[in-house]
């Protein structure tokens, strides 16, 4: 689908290499030190990039992260760069292609897993315990019932699936097989830390977080770095707080409500996706811009 008013399906810099595009951030080599990440509209559901842009998104979602990165500045470095747009991109028309979804970010060396971090059952977390009573090999409490709040936080990675690839939940003890021990725990705790202060934050905002998944990275001295994008409703699971019943599915604030749409139809959940009518998009966007409303204040 081609971009609408406002939207960007599929950025085009010239001046930059294009080094990937992802489900949905393009990212473009700046020099060996720096990249600049486009944050499209584009967006996936089922780990399928749906065809059907929802307008501004991407600034909502650069917008939220940026927030969050300044929150956690003073508990965890960040990979935000202080480099200016202009001094990389002197093209106007470029930088206006990309304006408030662009962020100059440092090049650091990845992490290979999602760090997911579960404060209440829902989604894949509560599929899993109705068949196994467990999450991520860590088994709960009987009789839980689906959005209820568990007692403390819980730390479940997940493995780092490419476009048209399914995460899937492994086990801390899978984390130090591919990290190490000492780093590993340091990624547990520090997404547990990070969880925590950003729950209470957003609870007196009246926005339940009931789960995000953060991504890490190394820096040259092997230093943990926060990346890519925090706790944005691409990442998390928000509900309003005055809606949350144990038993039911509250009314969320993230894509959530377009993977119920797309419960309704014949698709098997594989490329290519459907298109999304006018109101589901307009819906989507409503609920992005309310929950970075509600979360700056």
């Amino acid at each position: 689908m081609k971009n609408g008013r406002n939207s960007l399906f599929k950025s085009n810099l010239t001046s930059l290499p294009l080094v990937q595009r992802g489900k949905v951030r393009d990212i473009y080599a700046i020099d060996n030190r720096h990249i600049l990440i486009v944050t499209t509209d584009r967006l996936s559901a089922f780990d399928v990039v749906l065809p059907t842009p929802i307008n501004g998104k991407g600034i909502v979602l650069t917008t939220i992260s940026n927030f969050w990165f300044d929150f956690f500045k003073d508990m965890i470095p960040n990979h935000l760069s202080h480099m200016e747009l202009s001094a990389i991109l002197p093209d106007k028309k470029e930088r206006s292609q990309i304006k408030g979804r662009a962020t100059i970010a440092q090049t650091l060396k990845p992490l290979p897993i999602e760090a997911v971090v579960r404060g209440y059952l829902a989604g894949s977390g509560w599929k899993d315990y109705q068949q196994t009573g467990a999450i991520g090999g860590i088994t709960l409490a009987t009789g839980l019932r689906l959005a209820d709040r568990l007692t403390a936080p819980v730390y479940t990675p997940s493995t780092k699936a490419g476009t048209g690839q399914h995460d899937t939940t492994i086990t801390f003890y899978d984390t130090i097989e591919l990290l190490g021990r000492r780093l590993a725990e340091q990624v547990r705790e520090m997404s547990l830390r990070i969880y925590t202060a950003a729950a209470e934050h957003a609870l007196q905002r009246g926005i339940i977080i009931a789960d995000t998944k953060f991504e890490f990275g190394l820096d040259e001295s092997n230093e943990l770095v926060l990346i890519d994008e925090v706790l944005t409703p691409d990442s998390s699971r928000f509900w309003l707080a005055y809606t949350w019943q144990p038993g039911t599915s509250p009314p969320s604030f993230d894509k959530q409500f377009v993977r119920e749409y797309l419960e309704t139809l014949d698709w098997h959940k594989t490329p290519p996706g459907p298109e999304l009518p006018k109101e589901i998009v307009e819906r989507t966007i409503w609920k992005y811009q309310e929950a970075a409303r509600r979360l700056q204040g």
